[in-house]
């Protein structure tokens, strides 16, 4: 039995709390409501984020980072906009463990990657991110899931990946952790836009070609921020951009098909696509990448432009070679 601590009791974290607790993991889940943690401790259900799921009763919730202490692992699910605040208040002195970063996201104040923010904290500790095309909802179920697991350093890869897989999460080793970052951030930028096109009812050949240059979009920024292409090509790049892209249960889709129809920009619920799009066009006039549709997505996202001005503005821009 390994023992393992998730900090962030949000949808993703108690998927993740879940399967891992499954193949009988002692399973330590942080969250900041002191009363909400006590509530999924009494009834072993996280009603809020995961309802009608029963949890596993080796997870122990907490509001404790001191229950954090002598870990194998530390999981770090909180979004990417909030991390840079938990590591302010990360207070432990027993942290000799790798940290797995789980969010999917882009600080856009400072354009860094998660482990790029915790190394301004933590030094350059053993750390690895989990990305790829998996639903919080379906790993609690314990539904067959294929995430990957990148690193840079490849004996804590083949440590980690061995900790982590379980019966129903197959987790695939890659030596490449910025492209991983990357992928899984800038994914949710084109998920957005591709609920604009099914919302504003723009058809299925509208979303394929989002899907296709977005891909293409995602690939130039992640080369040029040191991003490999195998990486792109796998389950935190490809696979993931296709799932979000095509699910309601996405929700950078489900957003962007509501903007679309209601042109409501005030989402109910956390979605990193709209503050990776902010920055994501920021990287790339650093990086001089061109990206029209990231681009047309954080102008309706600001309000500069309408779903129709963004549409007659990628309609309209010059042709070129697909290569």
């Amino acid at each position: 039995m390994s023992k393992i601590g998730i900090i962030g009791a949000g949808a993703f974290g108690t998927g993740l709390a879940s399967t891992l607790a499954r193949a009988k993991n002692d399973i330590t889940l942080w969250g900041r409501n002191p009363n909400y943690i006590k509530t999924i401790n009494s009834t072993n259900m996280n009603e809020r984020y995961l309802p009608n799921i029963t949890l596993p009763k080796n997870i122990f919730a907490t509001s404790n980072f001191q229950d954090l202490e002598n870990l194998d692992t530390l999981l770090m699910v909180t979004p990417a906009q909030h991390l840079r605040h938990t590591l302010k208040n990360l207070k432990l002195i027993n942290l000799n463990c790798p940290i797995v970063f789980c969010s999917k996201g882009i600080e856009t104040s400072t354009g860094k990657l998660q482990s790029d923010i915790a190394t301004e904290f933590l030094g350059p500790a053993p750390y690895a991110a989990l990305s790829g095309p998996g639903f919080a909802i379906e790993l609690a179920k314990g539904m067959p899931t294929a995430l990957t697991l990148g690193t840079d350093d490849l004996q804590l890869g083949i440590s980690l990946q061995t900790l982590l897989s379980t019966e129903t999460l197959r987790l695939y080793l890659s030596n490449d952790i910025r492209g991983v970052q990357l992928g899984g951030a800038l994914k949710n930028v084109f998920a957005i836009a591709s609920g604009i096109v099914v919302g504003a009812g723009l058809g299925e050949s509208a979303r394929a070609a989002i899907v296709t240059r977005g891909f293409a979009e995602l690939a130039r920024l992640s080369h040029a921020m040191g991003g490999k292409s195998d990486t792109l090509n796998g389950l935190s790049g490809l696979g993931d951009l296709t799932l979000s892209c095509t699910s309601s249960q996405s929700r950078n889709f489900s957003f962007g098909q509501q903007l679309a129809k209601s042109g409501n920009l005030k989402p109910s619920h956390t979605v990193e696509g709209i503050e990776t799009a902010l920055a994501t066009i920021k990287l790339a006039k650093k990086y001089n990448v061109e990206m029209p549709i990231a681009a047309q997505v954080a102008a309706v996202l600001t309000g500069e432009a309408t779903v129709n001005d963004a549409l007659s503005n990628l309609m309209g821009r010059p042709l070129k070679s697909e290569v």
